[in-house]
């Protein structure tokens, strides 16, 4: 089995113990986004559209490092700080994949780094 981490300067740099993502075996396993600038690792934006739109830019630069794009996400977890942001975030995250919807897990957490309102992660599969 090949395994293969992945940076690019173009997301958030890590900002704990962990890779941007990983390849393996033909797959794509990314960290947890949240909604940092990757110059300046502030959060961007204060309302759940804005904080999501900034994690799937900073998801599209680690596909984009990979070779991919959205049209190759298989599976997405989307942690919410409050369920009631759900359908800001659904918004926001449906004008993103369009018509390619990935399988989908969201759930409520008690809280998330930097006290953002969404992360996300995702499983894509490499071209």
């Amino acid at each position: 089995m090949s395994i293969e981490t992945l940076h690019t300067d173009h997301a958030p740099a890590a900002i704990g113990p962990y890779a941007q993502a990983v390849k393996a075996n033909g797959f794509l396993f990314t960290a947890g986004q949240i909604p940092l600038d990757p110059v300046s690792m502030q959060v961007v934006g204060t309302t759940v559209a804005e904080q999501t739109t900034q994690v799937l830019d900073n998801l599209r630069a680690v596909l984009a490092a990979a070779g991919c794009d959205f049209s190759r996400v298989i599976k997405t977890t989307v942690f919410l700080r409050d369920m009631a942001d759900f359908p800001a975030m659904n918004e926001v995250y449906a004008r993103v994949f369009g018509e390619g919807k990935p399988a989908r897990s969201t759930v409520a957490v008690a809280g998330l780094p930097r006290d953002v309102r969404v992360e996300i992660e995702l499983v894509a599969a490499l071209p």
